[in-house]
């Protein structure tokens, strides 16, 4: 093997079908980084670790990886300025899309799959697709622009309430909650991702309770809810699960991207014809490690976009999750900046979420986000109606140019909820 064919620029690579990605790497100070790269780049693609017949030079043009790139971090040029036993470093390597196709199992074993043979313990920080590779990624099929449509809401945030208590409801109880939730004229109610399809609340039946509450609260306020009806299941019942929710008159479907796997989700958005809702649920698991697992603007952002998700919950720095801020705008730009021909994903704020936090986020993000409040609703001194209520009044103060304090005047359900929750100083 010659020893550039393991090697490339990144120039090149931007020309090729190759998959870019970005690795976070610790190694002892006397450890050969340059040597530790190109074992990820050939143990990850055509190598073993021992030598074995059949690997050809034509193979190895085709399906190995290259290195790309070593960034030392801090930037050293000099040996002599190394002081630390452990060294830091970024590795950039291309995997050839040819070894795996457009589809996330095979994408995702070759970036992360821990193989023996690499001996490397990363995490993946950044990924890079070129535009055949995304091509057959369908994306949302509404997107921001098709959930203003569905929702009929064109000036202001939309707004999300996920149903406390967030399990142990029968159908019937949870329907109770939903009909005074959604006299207070929000745009979505939802399931609590930790409400799935147990038996005290089989799908079918949620759906079709629900649905008559949004409909009995529309003849009051002239507005339906949308219910987004949690599908997360087995693997050996989700597609039972769906159907059930769907023929019961389901209009909008919510899964956990990071339990059912992003191939799942994929595959369920691209066959049904609702909005679907991703959920971050467990992704701590995969991005909390700062050398192992990846990024959660990857795992909240890019794959669920690429999955298919019309809105995806993502956590904020300001809910008592300790997210970075940079990591919160990252996310935010995976989901809505241009990519291709893959329409935008409308972001959930969640986690603490109450009307005192409004414009901490639409400062941050502007109009076109789900204001996702939970607690704040169902919690509200004067009941879920005053809630939910006091939730889009405060959307409607952002969209209008009007202060928390000012709005609050004519509203007592927005006046009531500072009150109680308080208001968040704007960064």
């Amino acid at each position: 093997m010659k020893n550039n064919s393991i090697y490339a620029l990144p120039e090149e690579i931007r020309k090729q079908n190759y998959v870019l990605a970005t690795y976070y790497i610790v190694l002892d100070k006397e450890t050969d980084v340059i040597r530790k790269a190109e074992t990820m780049a050939v143990g990850q693609t055509v190598g073993t670790w021992v030598p074995v017949p059949g690997v050809t030079d034509e193979m190895r043009e085709k399906h190995m990886g290259k290195v790309v790139n070593i960034f030392d971090a801090p930037p050293y040029e000099l040996f002599s300025q190394i002081e630390e036993d452990r060294r830091t470093y970024f590795i950039q390597i291309a995997y050839p899309t040819v070894n795996f196709g457009a589809q996330f199992p095979m994408l995702l074993t070759t970036l992360l799959g821990n193989d023996a043979s690499t001996s490397a313990q990363v995490k993946l920080v950044d990924v890079q697709f070129p535009e055949e590779f995304v091509a057959p990624f369908k994306g949302p099929k509404f997107g921001i622009e098709g959930l203003r449509e569905l929702t009929g809401v064109k000036d202001r945030p939309l707004v999300l309430n996920m149903i406390k208590p967030c399990t142990g409801l029968s159908p019937e109880a949870g329907a109770k909650i939903f009909y005074q939730t959604a006299l207070g004229g929000l745009d979505f109610i939802k399931d609590d991702e930790l409400l799935g399809n147990p038996v005290f609340s089989p799908v079918e039946e949620r759906v079709k309770a629900y649905n008559e509450a949004a409909k009995e609260a529309a003849r009051v306020t002239g507005k339906e809810v949308i219910y987004i009806c949690n599908v997360t299941d087995s693997a050996d019942r989700i597609w039972d699960t769906v159907d059930k929710a769907l023929n019961a008159g389901a209009k909008a479907l919510m899964l956990s991207f990071s339990v059912v796997g992003f191939s799942m989700f994929r595959a369920i958005s691209e066959k049904v014809n609702v909005p679907v809702m991703g959920h971050y649920a467990t992704s701590g698991a995969m991005n909390e490690g700062i050398s192992s697992g990846l990024s959660s603007h990857l795992s909240v952002g890019k794959f669920p976009r690429l999955s298919g998700a019309d809105l995806v919950m993502m956590n904020t720095p300001y809910g008592g999750y300790p997210l970075t801020r940079q990591q919160y705008f990252k996310t935010y730009q995976q989901l809505v900046l241009p990519y291709y021909d893959i329409k935008p994903s409308m972001p959930i704020c969640g986690g603490g979420v109450h009307p005192g936090m409004v414009p901490q986020f639409t400062k941050d993000f502007g109009l076109d986000i789900v204001l996702a409040a939970g607690g704040a609703v169902q919690g509200h001194p004067q009941g879920a109606e005053a809630g939910a209520k006091a939730m889009v009044q405060a959307a409607q103060a952002m969209a209008e140019g009007v202060s928390l304090k000012e709005a609050a005047k004519k509203h007592e359900e927005l006046k009531a909820a500072l009150e109680r929750f308080g208001e968040v100083e704007v960064k």
